[in-house]
């Protein structure tokens, strides 16, 4: 099931996709992409597990889908350099080194969705390693000088199981370029 946050900012990603696909970072099994490309928006999936890949590509349409085996978190390496998306999808991933690119990468106008968790969540179950948990108000500092659509950082309760996480979600557009 793909997360809720996209459902109402499909429109946006739609017209955003005509320049650029959409990200999916560090996929896994696709869910929030493979919603996207069922919704004729173009999409490309990236992770660093090619079975990951290999279950995605076993549900898409390659017309508007690609496939990025890559490793996002290469030493003095930056596998976003030189690339741009209409938007970029992040859900249960943090690599701060990254942030910056993902910035960078992020078409004028376009989106990031991004959802991930805080270091609350260890009170509720795994990650528990502070590396890959967001510091409060971590996430609205980093898009600050963006349009902020949406903001919410607390406690939900998760999934299909009910169980609670600890998480920050963010939706911001990227500035267009002053002329």
């Amino acid at each position: 099931m793909h997360s809720p946050l996209l459902k109402p900012y499909l429109g946006d990603l739609a017209q955003a996709s005509y320049d650029s696909p959409v990200l999916d970072m560090a996929c896994g099994g696709g869910r929030n992409g493979l919603y996207l490309v069922q919704q004729g928006i173009p999409v490309v999936f990236a992770d660093i597990r090619s079975e990951a890949l290999q279950q995605v590509a076993d549900n898409l349409d390659p017309d508007i889908a690609q496939l990025w085996q890559v490793d996002l978190e290469q030493e003095q390496s930056s596998p976003l350099a030189c690339r741009q998306f209409s938007a970029i999808l992040v859900f249960r991933y943090l690599h701060r080194p990254l942030l910056p690119a993902i910035r960078e990468a992020v078409l004028p106008g376009g989106l990031v969705i991004y959802e991930t968790f805080t270091r609350e969540q260890p009170k509720y179950g795994r990650p528990k390693n502070p590396d890959f948990l967001l510091r409060p108000g971590e996430l609205e500092q980093c898009f600050r000088d963006w349009q902020i659509l949406h903001s919410f950082e607390g406690i939900t309760a998760g999934d299909d199981t009910g169980a609670r996480k600890a998480i920050a979600q963010i939706v911001a557009r990227k500035p267009t370029l002053v002329h």
